[in-house]
């Protein structure tokens, strides 16, 4: 009976194929799109992500997220150095200023700090130069983003020469950033050179990283600090989730992806609802038929259920292989970087297009249900 059930499917080429796009597209639009919700979420956190030195990053008690600081007074780094459990704790600078290339192009540029004596904060990435270049006069790191901007088309190297708040800076490497959620270029100078380059204020130090000493929990230290200081001390990827949640709470992203999504669910069930139901009462002379025979009603369950999960699954593998292939062919494009299709994204979406076309059958099922053998013996 399987086999009868697959004939039928296949019996009406036009009508197969409608519900194969009819589920595909429904399944990229869902996949694609979800995907790219969350990888617009995670460059809001991308720099907090970078900084792989430190564990522990305190700021201001009203800080909501990343984008947004109020400058610690300097003391803070010394009240916080002095908090038992502390191994080391350094000043973080986050600013917004100006590059200026040789030939007069400019941008808007995310400048983050590492510290002058120990490099902490530095990139990790690095794929032309030396952090410890970092040491040098007036020297920076840039990532590749920026690097495309302003030489596009030629060869990574390091030495060239920059203008930040009319101050001559050296690019001394060059390293992979993940991309922010802004798309500014990403700078690393030392923390001294930073705040010269983005301009002298009373306060001028955005975060302190901190490492705790071997055996002592981050929790426990973040308590600490916390205790000892008045200020708020978070891990660094609960900092990130903290970013996250500023931009689902403060933001229209969740409801425009949303739309989208629910769009595509609702579109895909639809369409696919409906040309399966056209499909069952085109073939209720068959169903008739069989039943007429002396096949179960149970039977021709399966029968439906079998022919519902195979345009469900070779619908749904045309759908993700299209999310796929769209996010390997873009992957190496500077300004979408970092997008991909997550596990979560492709299981969520076979839920979906499961729960799709088990909608579609049961509308058919119930017309089966209740169809005479007799139908088969009528003109």
């Amino acid at each position: 009976m399987n086999f009868v059930a697959l004939q039928m499917l296949l019996g009406d080429r036009a009508k197969y194929l409608g519900l194969i796009m009819a589920v595909a597209f429904s399944s990229f639009l869902m996949s694609h799109q979800s995907s790219i919700f969350s990888g617009v979420l995670n460059r809001t956190r991308s720099q907090i992500i970078d900084v792989q030195d430190a564990n522990i990053w305190v700021m201001d008690p009203k800080t909501q997220y990343f984008d947004e600081v109020k400058a610690l007074p300097d003391d803070v780094l010394y009240r916080v150095r002095g908090v038992s459990g502390v191994e080391w704790a350094v000043p973080l600078y986050k600013g917004l200023p100006t590059a200026r290339g040789a030939d007069g192009t400019f941008r808007t540029v995310i400048l983050m700090s590492v510290d002058d004596d120990s490099l902490a904060g530095a990139p990790q990435r690095l794929l032309v130069g030396s952090i410890a270049d970092l040491r040098q006069p007036d020297a920076v790191l840039m990532d590749r983003a920026a690097y495309a901007f302003f030489f596009p088309g030629q060869p990574l190297a390091a030495g060239r020469i920059f203008e930040m708040n009319d101050r001559r800076v050296k690019t001394v490497g060059v390293f992979e950033s993940s991309a922010p959620f802004t798309n500014f270029p990403v700078f690393y100078a030392r923390y001294s050179n930073a705040i010269k380059y983005q301009g002298r204020e009373r306060n001028m130090m955005s975060f302190v990283l901190v490492k705790p000493k071997a055996g002592l929990s981050e929790q426990e230290i973040c308590r600490r600090i916390e205790a000892g200081t008045g200020f708020h001390a978070t891990t660094r990827l609960g900092f990130g989730w903290q970013t996250i949640r500023y931009y689902l709470e403060h933001t229209g992203i969740p409801i425009n992806f949303g739309i989208t999504i629910v769009v595509a669910v609702v579109v895909g069930t639809l369409v696919a609802g409906q040309t399966f139901y056209i499909f069952t009462l085109e073939n209720l002379k068959q169903f008739g038929a069989l039943k007429a025979i002396g096949v179960t009603n149970w039977r021709i369950m399966r029968m439906i259920l079998l022919q519902a999960m195979t345009v469900g699954v070779i619908g749904y593998s045309i759908g993700i292989a299209m999310t796929a292939a769209f996010f390997e062919i873009t992957k190496n494009k500077v300004d979408l970087r970092g997008f991909f299709l997550p596990w979560q994204v492709a299981t969520g979406t076979a839920v979906a297009v499961l729960t799709i076309v088990m909608l579609a059958s049961f509308m058919s099922i119930r017309k089966v249900l209740v169809l005479e053998p007799a139908i088969v013996f009528r003109g």
